[in-house]
């Protein structure tokens, strides 16, 4: 059936009277997954969820959050191929968790979340030639925390996410060489907070989150250039499979797209792999740490990395590379 890839080997009469007479070994491979995670650097800081990040080159960022006592402003680099961490100057709005991270020619911005008292709206964007950051311009609307944001085309993408009474479907466009706002018209998907995105070429995907308290399967494309909507295959497909779940982590590798971890009835280790030219979905091996939500991605197309984030009230520092077509191995 469309959008399902998940094959389960019959047993036929003849092989059960094979393994009558003969002795035979239980064949798993029917169980397996392709897809490999390899442990990389722990996180140098104290370990956190709901941090915002960003990745530019080869260097992801991340930063702020909450590590179950305090709001953060701490931020920090993870340099994808040497492995290592460095801290940074630390973010200069106030502490945040639950806040947005996006790229837009060679700076990032991180914006939007929750202090603990209020949802905020206020922005700032970071220069990694000076390691410095400077306060833009707040978006005009109402503060929310738990959106989703992506840059494209040299302008930021914000919408969705949750203003402290109600969840919310708009869109917001910024433009950082007026550093203004303007707001995006013709998304029909629901109401949601703690979604997903994943870019692929000139379309960002979007889908999965939650609203009053429902696990929405609506899954959408956008396209930059005509910044036009696309309603795709919902992500639980007659109900032969479910992607559907809430904080989890997006990323892109090599021309596909990925879903990971996240909770819906509990964390998640489960991983998707979605191919845009048939609009399909493929299982892949469970991300092999702790089970976890609000984690953090960093990927640049050709690597991607998974780690932070928390299992209830257990917050996490370790972090794993993704390697989507090789045979797991439970021994790196």
């Amino acid at each position: 059936m469309k959008g399902f890839k998940y094959y389960i080997g019959t047993i036929t009469i003849f092989s059960i009277m094979t393994c009558s007479l003969i002795s035979c070994s239980n064949d798993d491979d029917d169980d397996e997954y392709l897809g490999n995670w390899v442990g990389r650097s722990v996180f140098d800081g104290s370990p956190r969820s709901g941090t915002s990040s960003f990745t530019i080159g080869n260097m992801g960022y991340t930063g702020v959050g909450y590590d179950g006592d305090d709001y953060l402003t701490s931020f920090w680099s993870y340099d994808m191929d040497g492995d290592f961490w460095s801290q940074k100057a630390d973010f200069i709005g106030s502490a945040r968790n639950a806040a947005v991270g996006f790229e837009v020619d060679g700076k990032g911005y991180i914006g939007s979340g929750y202090d603990g008292l209020d949802e905020l709206n206020d922005f700032y964007a970071y220069d990694p030639s000076s390691n410095s950051w400077q306060e833009i311009a707040s978006l005009p609307s109402t503060g929310r925390r738990s959106a989703v944001a992506f840059g494209m085309n040299g302008f930021g993408y914000f919408g969705t996410g949750f203003d402290g009474d109600n969840d919310r479907k708009d869109f917001w466009k910024y433009d950082p060489s007026t550093d203004s706002w303007s707001e995006l018209v013709g998304f029909g998907g629901d109401k949601r907070r703690s979604a997903t995105t994943f870019t692929i070429g000139d379309k960002v995907y979007l889908g999965t989150g939650v609203s009053n308290g429902i696990y929405l399967d609506d899954f959408w494309a956008f396209d930059a250039t005509s910044e036009t909507w696309t309603k795709k295959l919902d992500l639980d497909e007659e109900d032969d499979y479910s992607i559907t779940r809430s904080n989890a982590v997006g990323f892109t590798l090599n021309g596909y797209g990925y879903i990971a971890c996240g909770t819906s009835s509990g964390t998640l280790a489960s991983v998707w792999q979605y191919d845009p030219s048939t609009d399909e979905w493929e299982l892949k091996t469970d991300f092999e740490g702790t089970s976890r939500q609000d984690a953090v991605v960093f990927s640049n197309g050709s690597k991607a990395v998974v780690g932070l984030g928390r299992t209830g009230s257990l917050y996490l520092d370790d972090l794993y590379e993704f390697f989507p077509f090789d045979e797991y191995d439970d021994e790196d």
